[in-house]
């Protein structure tokens, strides 16, 4: 992709404006880290909805953009956050290109890898750049995650278990659930949507970033709850599960549903050791490491212990349980100031936009290419929608190796 001068010749006395399309949950978890970072500038946004529009403008305050065509018609206006509903993304982000602007999507880029693959197309021939969320894999969790790999501290991967389990959300009482501006959570949408689409590539982006493309995919998926007491035009499978093969013989589990306990963990395992994160959704939760018993006699030593800890618990019936083993912390890497979107969601959504304008400002390639956007798309699709594909999927999109930040 070919950027335009004027963007590798902005400094950082002159941040990208950024206008926000879509006022809805998570545009507020966008603007509370926006003090954070002098290189963007939100020069306005907009909705289809004056209300929504009105009270995200009056909460943070910025200018009310009266249309799309007034929005994308606006000079200043160098970058589109498009964070509107996921059926519209295709639609709304072909508009931005079509009118010469550089995009940022909400996931998932598109509902197919079809659709995925003409917006990366149009984007090329305008000489713009394409650019889907999440960002996560850029967080320090991440970085570490990737350093502990490449430094072999557990030897050769194996083996992956992946999941993003949500637990019974319907029963948290979502509908009483508001933004910082007011904004209800979109149960319906989310419903609709599908949990996999929503969230799928909070850990598949780690794991291209890890172990590069995946090769071939074999998934299940279901709807357990369609009654989740919201009404709908159709519910999305709420649990789905897949196994991905990656290239040096790394296969890896991925679940996503809205019923099994909250688990939000990757679970990497190699011949030396496992390595994990016990939550994604956390740019700093700690990484830990537990090597593999040395010896036949060391792993012996463990088996009793935890056969006689079951004993104990069994005769003095205890109520709970423990795990008493011991794992290692591994050290993180640099640990900026806290950025937090929200209270308990210590996550910076800005990270990806930051990344897009350095990559524009440098005239490199975007750590969250276009080319991984849509091979979260072909992979999402495949696990949601197993249905659509043979058993066995092969994955045909690609992209380049991603450079670590540090």
């Amino acid at each position: 992709m070919q950027t335009n001068t004027t963007d590798r010749e902005r400094t950082k006395d002159h941040p990208f404006g950024v206008a926000i399309l879509g006022c809805g949950f998570v545009a507020d978890f966008y603007m509370a880290t926006l003090p954070h970072h002098p290189e963007i500038r939100v020069v306005g946004a907009f909705d289809t909805d004056a209300a929504r529009l009105d009270a995200f403008s009056r909460h943070h305050p910025l200018r009310r953009f009266a249309s799309v065509d007034e929005m994308l018609h606006d000079a200043s206006v160098d970058i589109v956050l498009n964070l509107t509903n996921p059926k519209y993304h295709y639609a709304t982000t072909r508009q931005c290109l079509d009118a010469g602007k550089h995009v940022y999507s909400e996931k998932p880029l598109a509902m197919t890898s079809v659709e995925a693959a003409e917006l990366l197309r149009l984007a090329d021939e305008r000489g713009l750049l394409l650019v889907t969320a999440p960002c996560s894999l850029l967080s320090t969790t991440a970085q570490t995650m990737w350093k502990a790999l490449r430094d072999g501290t557990i030897g050769r991967v194996r083996l992956v278990y992946a999941n993003f389990d949500d637990g019974m959300v319907h029963r948290l009482r979502p509908d009483r659930w508001r933004s910082a501006s007011g904004a209800p959570w979109p149960a319906r949408d989310e419903y609709e949507t599908g949990c996999t689409y929503e969230h799928a590539a909070y850990v598949l982006s780690w794991l291209a970033f890890f172990f590069g493309p995946a090769r071939r995919v074999q998934a299940f998926a279901s709807c357990q709850l369609p009654d989740k007491g919201v009404d709908t035009d159709a519910m999305a499978p709420d649990f789905s599960v897949g196994c991905i093969e990656y290239d040096g013989g790394i296969v890896a589990r991925v679940t996503c549903s809205l019923l099994a306990p909250a688990d939000k963990s990757i679970v990497i395992i190699g011949d030396e050791g496992v390595l994990y994160t016990k939550y994604v959704r956390d740019d700093f939760s700690p990484v830990y490491v537990r090597k593999t018993p040395p010896s036949r006699i060391a792993a012996s030593i463990g088996s009793h212990l935890r056969r006689w800890q079951s004993r104990i618990e069994s005769w003095l019936r205890f109520p709970y349980s423990a795990n008493w083993s011991f794992h290692r912390r591994h050290r993180t890497g640099p640990r900026s100031s806290l950025r937090l979107s929200a209270v308990g969601k210590p996550v910076d959504f800005l990270l990806g936009v930051s990344e897009m304008i350095q990559s524009l400002r440098e005239g490199r390639t975007c750590r969250l290419s276009p080319q991984l956007g849509l091979h979260m798309i072909e992979l999402v699709e495949t696990l949601q929608h197993p249905e659509r594909f043979e058993a066995r999927r092969t994955i045909t999109s690609s992209f380049d190796p991603i450079p670590p930040r540090w």
